[in-house]
C-alpha cells in the first residue's frame, strides 16, 4: 500500500495515496471504529453536502470575487457534481458514530471536494478550510444537508411511492364496487360494509398521511447555512446566508429559503422532529393497513379468508404448500423500526445544549433510514401485494349472512331490547335471527322478509 503525508492543524497524517480525502477524514476513520461498513453516514448527507458546497461556492463568487475566482469556482462545481452523482462514494468512509455536530462528515466533504478539484483544475489552487469551506462552519453546514437530504428524500421518493399505492387502492375500490361484507369492530362482527369503502379507508389514510408529510417538509425548506459557527453569522459576507440559500434552491428545485433565526437552526432540531412525527403517523397507518390485509385473507380454510393475496414465496420449510403474507409482514416490521426511529429522533433532537446540537448524525441517520424503509416498503408492497388483492365474493357473502349483527336492522321495528334477545338466541341456538325473531314473537315471517334487507345497511 503506498500513502501520501497530509497534515492539519494538529500535524502531519499518513493517507492512502488513491484516496481523495485529507488529514481530518483520516484521523476520524481511524478514531471511530464504530459500526464500520453497516452504519456509515448516509450517502442522502453526503450527496447534500455536494449541493450545498457547489452552492456556498457560487454565491462566494458573488460577494467574494477576489477570493473565490472563476477558476476555483469551476474547479469547486465540477467536483461537488461528481460527489452528487454518486461518483466518489468509496471517498466518504465515515460513520455515524462520529463527533454529535457532523464537523468531520463536513470536513470529509471540504477535503475531497478540494483533492478533486485541484485534479481536476490540474495545480493545487483549493484549500479545504479556505476555498471549500468558505463562509461556513460544520456547525451550519451539518444542519443544512440534514434539512436536503430529508426534503429531498420526502419529496423526491416517499411521496412518489405513497402516491403510487394511493392510485393503486383507487383501482381496487372501483373493481370492488357492490360487494358487500360484514363490518368488524372489537375484532368483532359488526354491520355490513361495501368492500370498496373499507378500501377507501385504507386509501385515504394514506393521501392523509401525504398531506400531512407535505406540510411537514415545509419548515425543513429552512436552511441554517450562513449562521457559522454559534449563529452569528461570523465570517460569513452580508446576505451570503439568503443568496447560499437561492442557488440551492435553483440547483435542486425545491424552495429552499434561509433560516430566520440562526440561533434557533444551529441548536433546535424541531423540524426533524416534526417530520419524523408525520413518517410515524404513515407507519402507524401502514401497519393497520397490513394487518387489515392479512387478517382478510387468514387461511385458507380456517381463517376469515375473504380475500386472496399474490402467493410469492413458499412459506415453511416443514408444512408443504403453506404460503404466509410475508409483504404484510416486511410492513409490519418496517413500521416497528419507524417507531423506534421516532424515540431515537426525539432523545436525540432533546440535546440542543446552549448554541448546538451534538446529536445530528444519529438524528439524520435515523431520519432518513425511516424514509428509506418507508419508501421501500411500500413500492415492495404495491407491486408484491396490494395491486394483486382479490375478492372472494362467496366467502364475503356466507360471512355477512351469519354475521348476528344484521339484527341492528330490526332495531327501528322490534327495539334494541328485543333485537339484543334475538341476537343471542339465534347465537346460542345456532339458528338464523329470521327464525329467532320468529320464534320470540317479535314479527311475523312476511314483515320480517319486508324489513330486513342487509344490503341497505351500507
Amino acid at each position: 500500500m503506498e500513502y501520501r503525508i497530509e497534515h492539519d492543524s494538529m500535524g502531519e497524517v499518513r493517507v492512502e495515496k488513491d484516496r481523495l480525502w485529507g488529514a481530518q477524514t483520516e484521523r476520524s476513520r481511524n478514531n471511530f471504529q464504530i459500526g464500520k461498513g453497516h452504519e456509515n453516514m448516509p450517502e442522502e448527507i453526503v450527496y447534500a453536502f455536494g449541493r450545498l458546497k457547489k452552492a456556498a461556492a457560487m454565491a462566494n463568487r458573488e460577494l467574494r470575487p477576489e477570493r473565490m475566482t472563476e477558476e476555483k469556482l469551476d474547479a469547486i462545481c465540477r467536483a461537488c457534481d461528481e460527489v452528487t452523482a454518486g461518483e466518489l462514494d468509496s471517498h466518504f468512509p465515515l460513520v455515524v458514530w462520529q463527533t454529535g455536530s457532523g464537523t468531520q462528515s463536513n470536513m470529509n466533504a471540504n477535503e475531497v471536494i478540494a483533492n478533486r478539484g485541484n485534479q481536476i483544475a490540474g495545480e493545487k489552487i483549493l484549500h479545504p478550510n479556505d476555498d471549500v469551506n468558505m463562509s461556513q462552519s460544520s456547525n451550519d453546514t451539518f444542519p443544512t444537508a440534514m434539512h436536503i437530504a430529508a426534503v429531498t428524500a420526502l419529496e423526491k421518493r416517499l411521496i412518489p411511492a405513497a402516491e403510487h399505492l394511493v392510485n393503486t387502492m383507487r383501482r381496487l375500490e372501483r373493481e370492488n364496487e357492490g360487494i358487500v361484507k360484514c363490518g368488524r369492530t372489537h375484532l368483532q362482527d359488526a354491520t355490513p360494509i361495501l368492500f370498496s369503502q373499507e378500501i377507501s379507508g385504507w386509501r385515504s389514510s394514506i393521501e392523509r398521511d401525504i398531506s400531512l408529510i407535505r406540510s411537514a417538509a415545509e419548515p425543513l425548506k429552512e436552511l441554517a447555512l450562513g449562521g457559522t459557527a454559534v449563529g452569528t453569522g461570523l465570517n460569513a459576507p452580508a446576505g451570503f446566508d439568503e443568496l447560499a440559500a437561492r442557488k440551492l434552491a435553483e440547483l435542486t428545485g425545491i424552495g429552499f429559503r434561509t433560516a430566520g433565526n440562526k440561533f434557533h437552526a444551529l441548536t433546535s432540531k424541531d423540524e426533524i422532529v416534526f417530520a419524523h412525527g408525520a413518517l410515524k403517523a404513515l407507519a402507524c397507518d401502514l401497519m393497520k393497513i397490513a394487518n387489515d390485509i392479512r387478517w382478510l385473507a387468514s387461511g385458507p380454510r380456517l381463517g376469515l379468508g375473504e380475500i386472496s393475496i399474490p402467493e410469492n414465496e413458499p412459506g415453511s420449510s416443514i408444512m408443504p404448500g403453506k404460503v404466509n403474507p410475508t409483504q404484510c409482514e416486511a410492513v409490519t416490521m418496517v413500521a416497528v423500526q419507524v417507531m423506534g426511529n421516532d424515540t431515537a429522533v426525539g432523545m436525540a433532537a432533546s440535546q440542543g445544549n446552549f448554541e448546538l446540537n451534538v446529536f445530528m448524525p444519529v438524528c439524520a441517520y435515523n431520519f432518513l433510514q425511516s424514509t428509506r424503509l418507508l419508501t421501500e416498503v411500500m413500492i415492495s408492497f404495491d407491486a408484491h401485494c396490494v395491486s394483486g388483492i382479490r375478492a372472494n365474493r362467496a366467502k364475503m357473502d356466507e360471512n355477512m349472512k351469519r354475521s348476528l349483527m344484521l339484527v341492528t336492522a330490526l332495531n327501528p321495528y322490534i327495539g334494541y331490547e328485543n333485537a339484543a334477545k334475538t341476537a343471542k338466541k339465534a347465537f346460542s341456538e345456532g339458528i338464523s335471527l329470521k327464525e329467532a325473531c320468529i320464534a320470540l314473537g317479535y314479527l311475523t315471517e312476511e314483515r320480517f322478509d319486508e324489513v330486513f334487507h342487509p344490503e341497505n345497511m351500507v
